[in-house]
């Protein structure tokens, strides 16, 4: 779908267009629902908070400037829920640091779409474990940010509006994230970079 095309069913949206929000929330739903389950770690509080932030867009629309994208503005309202939740529910708080390096789809960064031999896959998984004990090892700063750049693969300014940083606020707090989650694992003793790596 183009910016026009996204643009005109906002308007209609905007306008009562029932249909045309809900063609805006077939696009954008899997991606919403997979981001609060990464926070959540729950289906059901997944499920439920996705409606509820479809809801909120659904009253909140008319006071949407689209100064920012549609969806960049939705998983502003989704990400609020989730820290809402986390709030009234005390005890999983902690879960919300687990951040999960694959998608639904199993899907992860840098890790080549081939059929792995028993071998491969059981260095793929101890490389995925190692991963995210290195995102749990960050600060809740350095890992949100990371998260939203490496893994959502929103662009800096993006995530600064989403959060309500500086670009460069955001362009330094990824940048320390990236060492800080070398640091981590370097330290292991159980990886190390590519001899190519110039970085």
């Amino acid at each position: 779908m183009s910016l026009e095309e996204e643009r005109a069913l906002i308007r209609r949206a905007k306008a009562g267009d029932e249909a045309a929000f809900a063609a805006l929330m077939e696009r954008e739903q899997s991606r919403i629902y997979n981001l609060i389950l990464r926070q959540t770690r729950d289906p059901e509080d997944a499920a439920d908070l996705t409606q509820e932030a479809f809801l909120n867009a659904w009253r909140g629309l008319k006071g949407f400037q689209e100064e920012s994208s549609f969806a960049t503005w939705l998983y502003r309202l989704a990400y609020n829920l989730c820290i809402d939740h986390a709030r009234r529910n005390k005890r999983r708080s902690e879960r919300l640091t687990s951040v999960p390096l694959e998608d639904e789809e199993g899907r992860a960064p840098a890790i080549p779409d081939q059929r792995p031999g028993p071998h491969e896959e059981a260095e793929r998984q101890e490389l995925r474990a190692l991963l995210r004990a290195g995102l749990r090892a960050l600060s809740e700063e350095h890992r949100q940010v990371l998260v939203l750049r490496e893994l959502e693969g929103f662009s800096y300014g993006e995530i600064a509006r989403m959060l309500g940083l500086e670009e460069g606020t955001v362009k330094s707090r990824i940048a320390r994230a990236r060492l800080a989650l070398r640091k981590y694992l370097l330290g292991t003793g159980n990886f190390s970079p590519p001899a190519s790596s110039t970085q």
